[in-house]
C-alpha cells in the first residue's frame, strides 16, 4: 500500500455531509469551524470568494477550481467578500431540492462541498501537513476531479436507490483525487511527507519504511535504495519531510503501534516484534518518548474515550 493510502487508511475519513449550494445576486455566507475534520470543495460554475478566519487574503474561485480546508475554522463563502455574512447553518437546515440549498433564487453560482471526519487519534498525520487554503485552479488538470463533482451534483438533485453508499463513495474519490492534485504541487517548497512524496527519491524511501516498518533499516540501506550518498538523502529527506529518516520512521512505527493498542487485541508481545523492537521493554521505551504514555496507559485511555462516547 503506498504511503498516503496508509495515512488515510488510519484515519479513516467518513464524509459526513455532501452538499449543493445554489446562489444568486449577492451574497456572504458565514460557516463554523470544522472542528478535527477537513472540508473538500468544487465550484460547479460561476465564481465566488473564500475566506477563512486567520488568512489575510480571500480566495477567488471561478468554474472548475476546488479546495481543501484542514485548519477546521471558521470560514465564509461569497459573491463578495466585503458584505456582512449570513448565517449558512440555517441556509442549510432547510435546503429548497433535497442536498442542494438555494440562496437569493439561484442561478449565479453553484457550489458542492463535503465534510470528513477523521478517527483514529492521528489527525495530525495529514492536518498539519496541509495549509488553512489549499487552492486547485481548474487548469491544475482536473479532469479527474471533474467527474465525481459532476456525479455528486446528480445524486444530490436526483435520489436513488442506494444514494447514500455512492455519495460514500463518491466523495472519497474527491478527497483523494484533490490531495494528489496539491501533491503534485507539493515541489513547490512544502515541507512535510505529502509534498515529500511528489519527489521521486523521497516518495521511494517512504513507501520503503511504509511497506516494511518492522525491518531494521539503516540510514545507509535507505540512501542506497534511492541511489544517493548517505548524506545527501539525509539532508534532502530533512529538509522535505521535516524531520530525519529514522525519526520519521520512529514516528510511523509507534502510529501502527497506537492504530493496533486502540483497535485490536493484540498484546504487546506481539506488536512490539511486528515493528522490528526485539523487546517489549525497548518497545516500550520507544512508545512512551513519542506517544507521551506507556503503550498499556494508551490502550486503556483509548478505551474509556470510545466507552464514553
Amino acid at each position: 500500500m503506498d504511503p498516503l493510502s496508509n495515512v488515510l487508511s488510519l484515519l479513516k475519513p467518513r464524509n459526513y455531509l455532501s452538499a449543493g449550494f445554489d446562489a444568486g445576486g449577492d451574497w456572504s455566507i458565514q460557516f463554523p469551524d470544522q472542528q478535527d475534520g477537513i472540508k473538500c470543495g468544487a465550484v460547479v460554475f460561476g465564481q465566488c470568494w473564500l475566506t477563512v478566519e486567520g488568512v489575510a487574503d480571500a480566495v477567488h474561485l471561478r468554474t472548475g477550481d476546488s479546495f481543501l480546508l484542514a485548519s477546521g475554522r471558521p470560514f465564509r463563502l461569497a459573491s463578495d467578500p466585503a458584505l456582512a455574512a449570513g448565517d449558512g447553518g440555517a441556509i442549510f437546515s432547510s435546503p429548497c431540492k433535497p442536498g442542494i440549498a438555494t440562496y437569493n433564487g439561484g442561478g449565479d453560482v453553484r457550489l458542492l462541498s463535503s465534510r470528513f471526519a477523521l478517527e483514529g487519534g492521528h489527525a495530525d498525520l495529514l492536518l498539519r501537513t496541509l495549509p488553512p487554503i489549499v487552492h486547485i485552479p481548474s487548469e491544475c488538470g482536473q479532469a479527474a476531479l471533474r467527474w465525481p463533482v459532476e456525479r455528486t451534483m446528480q445524486e444530490l438533485r436526483d435520489p436513488q436507490p442506494g444514494g447514500f453508499l455512492v455519495m460514500q463513495h463518491l466523495a472519497q474519490v474527491m478527497l483523494v483525487e484533490a490531495l494528489r492534485l496539491h501533491l503534485a504541487d507539493g515541489l513547490k517548497g512544502g515541507v512535510g511527507w505529502l509534498f515529500a512524496l511528489a519527489d521521486r527519491q523521497m516518495s521511494a524511501a517512504i513507501t520503503a519504511m511504509h511497506d516494511a516498518p518492522a525491518h531494521r533499516w539503516t540510514l545507509q540501506e535507505l540512501a542506497t535504495l534511492v541511489g544517493m550518498s548517505r548524506s545527501a538523502f539525509a539532508q534532502k529527506f530533512k529538509e522535505m519531510v521535516g524531520t530525519s529518516p529514522m525519526d520519521y520512521l520512529a514516528h510511523w512505527r509507534m502510529t501502527l503501534a497506537g492504530e493496533r493498542l486502540a483497535n485490536s487485541k493484540d498484546p504487546i508481545s506481539l506488536i512490539a516484534p511486528s515493528l522490528g523492537y526485539e523487546s517489549e521493554t525497548s518497545f516500550s521505551v520507544a512508545f512512551k518518548k513519542i506517544m507521551g504514555s506507556s503503550p498499556r496507559s494508551y490502550g486503556r485511555r483509548r478505551l474509556l474515550s470510545e466507552m464514553a462516547t
